[in-house]
């Protein structure tokens, strides 16, 4: 009997031991998965999961996309890129003979299309010499016409194309997108929120231990859970981005971690901007159907109506006897509206040119990386920002229920 009370005894023991030891390792593991919740909780689900308005969830980015997207927008049109400096690196000549072909089919089209579907029969009997020296002078002429047409746009691109408007509402229509973005350029910082959970979270439980020992009261292991799940966020949110001048002690230098990674954030982001979000694709696609659109419409209406007019050259005095002033305006008409028509097209054949001359990637890293650390910290800052209160009163919360847990195991 004296045996068997002994045993129980040590068991007693070492079961009260292993209770106190684990106190550490629940502990780091607590810290750990509350930052990786609230890393997920920060960027998913894209899109509202539960019963709104109240119960569920959705992404913090995806809920306030509007909010980063224009944070985002605001550092690149603000300190980043000059679109009107890039646009200016653009040689209209250049363009246009980029364009020659396109320009050389359409000088056609648009000459067959104006004069066989107003003068048909005029069209039917036109010697076909005479139809070439038409269609010869369109195709001199055009070439001309995107010239001129860039020579404007550089000069008022201000008036013809919004920088912001286009990249918030690609970020908009794609949530994923502005996730990916936070999500690259941070990658080693989230990582870093992770894994930092472990850390402080033994660290912390070796408090929480010391403080059971001394004081064995149930609300002691929940309060402390609490802390741990606050603290480990909250520390680690602050190493990512403070002290954001290097501050050197000994023969070691501590720097927030993102700042110290300026230059290759800088890389990542701007290849990731350069090649989904201002791309030659999606500047021309915002010029030609953008919000401004109809300023465009109105530069190229005008320097069609001249095309038309040096076409028709000394003989125009004629032609508008013939025809009558209205149908002449017609004829015009139907010429810009051709060449608009066919713009989207046309000027996909610039787009290598284009994305190599604006050097966008280029800009953007280097502007980026020489930015002052406390403007470029302001690029991440914002995703941990946001709703930041929610993602550690999570943490807490969860830290107070595996608190709870923690003293259900032990009694």
């Amino acid at each position: 009997m004296n045996s068997e009370s002994t045993i129980i005894e040590y068991y007693d023991i070492f079961f009260q031991v292993l209770s106190y030891l684990l106190i550490p390792i629940i502990s780091a593991f607590v810290g750990w998965g509350t930052n990786v919740l609230a890393l997920k909780m920060t960027f998913y689900p894209l899109d509202f999961k539960g019963i709104p308005p109240l119960l569920g969830w959705q992404g913090i980015i995806p809920n306030k996309s509007k909010i980063m997207a224009e944070k985002s927008v605001d550092l690149i049109v603000g300190k980043l890129v000059n679109m009107r400096d890039q646009f200016n690196k653009l040689d209209a000549k250049i363009v246009a003979q980029e364009m020659g072909p396109s320009l050389e089919r359409l000088s056609r089209k648009v000459t067959k299309e104006i004069l066989a579907s107003k003068f048909p029969m005029v069209w039917k009997l036109m010697p076909k010499k005479r139809k070439e020296i038409i269609h010869a002078r369109v195709r001199k002429e055009l070439p001309k016409v995107v010239s001129l047409v860039m020579n404007d746009v550089q000069e008022h691109l201000d008036e013809l194309f919004d920088l912001k408007a286009m990249v918030v509402n690609q970020l908009l229509l794609d949530k994923g997108l502005l996730n990916e973005i936070f999500l690259k350029v941070g990658y080693k910082e989230f990582r870093f929120v992770e894994q930092s959970g472990l850390l402080f979270g033994f660290l912390f439980g070796i408090i929480q231990m010391i403080l059971w020992f001394f004081f064995p009261y149930w609300l002691v292991l929940p309060l402390a859970g609490l802390m741990v799940g606050y603290l480990t966020n909250y520390i680690a949110l602050r190493l990512i981005f403070e002290p954001e001048e290097a501050i050197r002690i000994g023969p070691w230098t501590w720097i927030g971690l993102f700042i110290k990674r300026q230059k290759e954030v800088a890389a990542e982001y701007a290849h990731i901007v350069a090649e989904k979000i201002i791309t030659s694709e999606k500047i021309f696609d915002a010029l030609v159907d953008g919000p401004k659109s109809e300023k465009l419409q109105e530069v190229i209406d005008r320097h069609i109506y001249r095309l038309v007019d040096a076409v028709a050259g000394d003989q125009k005095d004629l032609v508008v006897l013939i025809t009558g002033p209205d149908k002449f305006q017609t004829l015009k008409n139907i010429a810009a509206f051709s060449f608009y028509e066919d713009l989207p097209i046309i000027i996909r054949d610039v787009f290598d040119y284009t994305e190599e001359a604006l050097e966008i990637e280029c800009t953007l890293r280097d502007k980026m990386a020489a930015l002052p650390s406390n403007e470029f910290a302001g690029f991440l800052r914002p995703v941990f920002q946001e709703d930041e209160w929610k993602l550690i009163a999570v943490g807490a919360f969860l830290g107070f229920i595996a608190g709870i847990m923690q003293w259900l195991f032990m009694f």
